[in-house]
């Protein structure tokens, strides 16, 4: 799959778990590939975030119009404050890691880029990736660029057993010049990141 979309859920105070209960149904039976679901836990609180693969860009256009048109279309509207929805392209040279028990916590990592910068990011990403989810660092579940709002930016979501182990992993790739990229940092205008624990129902767990 090359097409994927991330929907973020902004809930009412303490109503995530009958949200994510109402959820389940509904991104069972829906079209596309649940990839995964998750509410967040650090950061900004109070939010679902839903990640689902397409099998082509007419597939994520009719699912759009299925729930922007429909009543209720995720059986969650008594409990919502906000809803936004992105497209995103997976980065060609990343394997997403299968459903699994990978975490169960995911950092959501999103970076604002200057106009020219998602090609040199890429090319960075490509070069040092394979270094950085090694033996001894850790798995990146996926990366993906933005193709709709403020562009460019790109996606990318990273799962721990621990937060201790997101701490010792990422100060050691620093120290061991694994990570960042090369040619990262001149490309950045803002980066945001929050930590994310699965539902039960996530096929990431």
């Amino acid at each position: 799959m090359k097409h994927y979309e991330l929907i973020t859920f902004t809930l009412r105070v303490r109503t995530t778990a009958q949200a994510l209960a109402c959820l389940e149904p509904v991104l069972r039976d829906a079209s596309g590939v649940l990839i995964g679901c998750w509410a967040s836990e650090i950061g900004e609180l109070n939010q679902v975030a839903v990640l689902r693969g397409f099998a082509d860009e007419t597939q994520r256009q009719a699912e759009r119009e299925r729930y922007l048109l429909a009543h209720d279309a995720f059986g969650i509207e008594a409990l919502l404050l906000d809803m936004h929805v992105e497209d995103y392209t997976l980065f060609p040279f990343v394997e997403p890691l299968p459903p699994g028990r990978h975490g169960p916590f995911y950092e959501l990592r999103v970076y604002n880029l200057i106009p020219s910068g998602l090609a040199p990011t890429l090319a960075g990403w490509e070069q040092a990736i394979r270094a950085r989810t090694a033996d001894g660092y850790s798995p990146v579940h996926a990366a993906f660029y933005a193709t709709c709002g403020r562009t460019p930016r790109y996606l990318h979501i990273w799962p721990y057993a621990s937060l201790e182990q997101r701490l010792e992993v990422r100060t050691r790739a620093v120290a061991n010049g694994v990570w960042p990229p090369d040619n990262s940092g001149p490309q950045l205008r803002e980066m945001r990141s929050g930590i994310f624990l699965p539902a039960a129902f996530s096929p990431l767990q």
